[in-house]
């Protein structure tokens, strides 16, 4: 054991972890040359064009320093906030972390929130600036942040470029010199954590875990401890490029098993393997279900492929078991899936790897959270709302609950002003501000998660020049005056375009809606009333005028009854048109409410 390391990656996206990787693949000779290739962890399409990663990775590399042969166990985490769960039980297999800083960048907000994840967990932290072979990198400075942040020495710092490979070398010694071997009993009874799965179509769901007690073998008799479910280990082993199969995985290491579960969600993140025979007294703490923040409903184009549509959220389900959907139906939109996602980014993936993994045009409607309504009868009961359609009558309504997040915003202090006009816009309250440098604020706000799943990202990237990084973490439930908006389309409600939002902005973003959709809702032949309501109170109305033909043109001079008669006759027929006519809402619309600020 004293010569195994466990070690994570911690940094902001674009940071230059994944090429870091490839150099220590490549220094330790765990990769030929022909098989390194950019990113080697990052196996997804979609990752390497991001340039995100999105699936945590580990592999197992084999270093000779002073004479001694050591295990070197890398466990490669995603860098968004939206997969933060998943770092920290990453985080929570390991006894260090490389804490990574671009030489160009600074410090970021997912830098900052990863490394408190690591600090909670005692890891060994060594700070790394990367990077510093670019032309506009700014090592002293950065370096000072990174001594006032985590206050440890100049020289601790270390300098390396993930690109051409220098201080690469030192690293690894480094490695080995300052993070402390893992800590545990090999005779007690096993406990593994569970820190990632993947699914392989030809054996199942394989389970990445790592020993912290005991040792797991070949056809021992498992159980799993949040699901109670007993398995065979058909094979165990440890991770190189590719699977390695062994006897036995000892404690301290880390390794993979395959047992042949079929269901992703029997495998989950953060749990505890234990011996069937020996079970050990309890699981490894920590454990939690990963809950869904945001809700939308997923409906395919053509209703007919709705069964296309189910399977191909099963199968990747099999890849990410944060994935949560149920059927439902809109009367706008015919049957479709209700899913939940980690965050906005999570939601983008999952629309994206639709397309591309398995040809699905999908249309998606607007993003809301999961509140928490009570009644007047029962005001202890507490009574899931993850869709407008699911409000309480506002008569037996006692009170509704929304989220709140604490959000963290690293930017330069040119931009202070108007990021806090934005987060307060969106109904935040700050808690504070603290300048990290002479140059950089942090800003920490409580804001309803509802107001960030709309198109706070975004616009907070654009009145920042792209400067701002974002970072948030859940921190519980509120009362808030929520009212539900309907959008009545010809007095046909649409129950696609419904939403529920703050009493505040009802007004405002009904206005805009009905705008919006009065630009794209093609024009009929006759009059259409586009109406915001709460209730049955109307807020905003616009109308889409009618197309007509000019009947009175064919009359010159003459009596202006003539006329008249003419127009009233077309009138008759307007108003007989209205009664029977149906408006088609296009796609397009659907997606405009998303961006109203555009």
């Amino acid at each position: 054991m004293k010569n195994i390391r466990n070690f994570c990656i911690i940094a902001h996206i674009d940071h230059g972890k994944s090429t870091l990787a490839d150099r220590l693949l490549e220094y330790t000779n765990t990769v030929t040359q022909r098989e390194l290739q950019s990113q080697t962890l990052d196996d997804m399409d979609l990752e390497k064009e991001r340039g995100i990663t999105i699936k945590s990775h580990a592999i197992q590399m084999d270093y000779e320093y002073k004479g001694e042969k050591f295990i070197l166990n890398l466990i490669d985490t995603p860098g968004h906030v939206d997969f933060s769960y998943e770092v920290s039980r990453s985080i929570a297999a390991c006894e260090g972390a490389l804490l990574i800083v671009d030489a160009a960048q600074s410090i970021q907000a997912q830098t900052i929130s990863n490394l408190y994840l690591a600090l909670e967990n005692d890891l060994t932290i060594i700070p790394i600036l990367n990077k510093i072979d670019l032309p506009s990198a700014n090592p002293e400075e950065v370096t000072d942040e990174i001594m006032n942040l985590i206050g440890c020495e100049y020289e601790d710092v270390l300098r390396v470029s993930g690109k051409t490979g220098e201080g690469v070398h030192h690293l690894l010694e480094q490695i080995v010199e300052r993070i402390p071997a893992p800590v545990g009993d090999p005779d007690a009874p096993l406990q593994a954590l569970i820190f990632d799965s993947v699914y392989n179509p030809f054996r199942g769901i394989e389970a990445y875990f790592k020993v912290v007690n005991g040792s797991i073998s070949k056809n021992e008799k498992i159980k799993f401890f949040a699901t109670g479910k007993e398995y065979g280990a058909d094979e165990v082993g440890t991770l190189k490029l590719k699977q390695v199969p062994k006897k036995t995985v000892e404690c301290g290491d880390v390794g993979y098993l395959v047992s042949g579960i079929k269901d992703a969600r029997e495998v989950k993140v953060g749990d505890t393997i234990t011996s069937f025979e020996k079970p050990a007294a309890g699981p490894i703490e920590g454990f939690e279900e990963v809950k869904p923040m945001v809700f939308a409903g997923i409906y395919p184009i053509d209703s007919e492929d709705f069964e296309e549509l189910r399977f191909s959220l099963e199968k990747l389900r099999l890849n990410d078991a944060s994935l949560v959907f149920e059927p439902e139906s809109s009367a706008a939109l015919g049957f479709g899936f209700r899913c939940g996602f980690l965050g906005m980014l999570h939601m983008e993936i999952v629309q994206e790897r639709l397309d591309r993994e398995f040809n699905m045009n999908v249309i998606t409607t607007v993003p809301n959270v999961s509140y928490h309504g009570f009644t007047k009868k029962d005001p202890d009961e507490v009574i899931l709302i993850n869709n407008p359609s699911e409000m309480m009558d506002p008569t037996t309504m006692d009170r509704v609950e929304e989220p709140f997040i604490k959000a963290s915003i690293i930017t330069k202090s040119d931009f202070v002003g108007s990021v806090m006009t934005l987060c307060i816009e969106k109904r935040g309250e700050i808690v504070n501000q603290s300048y990290l440098t002479s140059d950089r604020v942090e800003l920490i706000f409580n804001m309803p998660l509802a107001e960030v799943v709309f198109d706070f990202y975004d616009r907070l990237k654009s009145i920042s020049k792209g400067y701002a990084s974002f970072d948030y973490h859940p921190i519980g439930f509120r009362a808030s005056k929520l009212v539900k908006m309907d959008i009545l389309i010809n007095g046909d409600m649409v129950d696609a375009l419904s939403s529920l939002i703050h009493d505040s902005n009802a007004y405002h973003i009904g206005k805009k809606m009905c705008e919006k959709l009065r630009e794209l809702i093609p024009r009929q032949q006759f009059d259409i009333a586009v109406q915001a309501a709460l209730g049955t109170k109307v807020i905003a109305r616009e109308t889409i005028k009618a197309l007509r033909k000019d009947v009175t043109a064919k009359c010159y001079g003459g009596d202006i009854s003539r006329k008249r008669k003419l127009l009233e006759k077309q009138k008759e027929g307007k108003k007989k048109m209205k009664q029977i006519g149906r408006v088609e809402v296009p796609q397009s619309a659907f997606m405009a409410v998303l961006k109203l600020n555009d």
